[in-house]
């Protein structure tokens, strides 16, 4: 059976984009700079082609990932802005309209019971990401993220 999450193994590895395509896309990248190395003469511009394609596929791979992060953390924050309206009164509601994005990400993993005092902390202390985690005492798991 898988260990419960926490703040300690909450982050997410995934072995085919972070082991696989990333270390795949940069050996290509060294590959290609190694073999037009040495057939310069033989290729000219069109070994030049083949590394500045090698290194847009990799920017290519990050700038996906990237966006899928930046889509991920817009849905946490419209998640928890509604939990959070479930959980407070339309008056702290105005209160809680300050926390940034980097906090509702932060806020998520604490539980109902939690939620409200360790959003109005968050503001009231200006809170970063870290910090909300670090003071989460029930753990909510979020199994599943990007």
């Amino acid at each position: 059976m898988a260990e419960p999450q926490s703040l300690k193994n909450h982050g997410r590895f995934d072995p085919l984009f972070h082991g696989l395509v990333t270390i795949g896309l940069l050996a290509n990248i060294i590959v290609t700079g190694m073999f037009f190395g040495r057939h310069y003469a033989e290729y000219g511009w069109v070994g030049i082609w083949w590394i500045a394609v090698s290194i847009l596929l990799l920017i290519l791979a990050l700038k996906t990932r990237m966006y899928a992060l930046l889509v991920q953390d817009r849905v946490i924050r419209v998640e928890e802005k509604m939990r959070l309206a479930a959980l407070v009164s339309p008056g702290e509601l105005v209160e809680l309209d300050s926390l940034t994005i980097d906090q509702y990400i932060g806020l998520r993993f604490a539980s109902n019971a939690e939620l409200p005092d360790l959003a109005r902390r968050a503001v009231r202390e200006k809170l970063t990401r870290k910090q909300i985690k670090e003071a989460v005492v029930a753990w909510r798991p979020d199994t599943h993220r990007v």
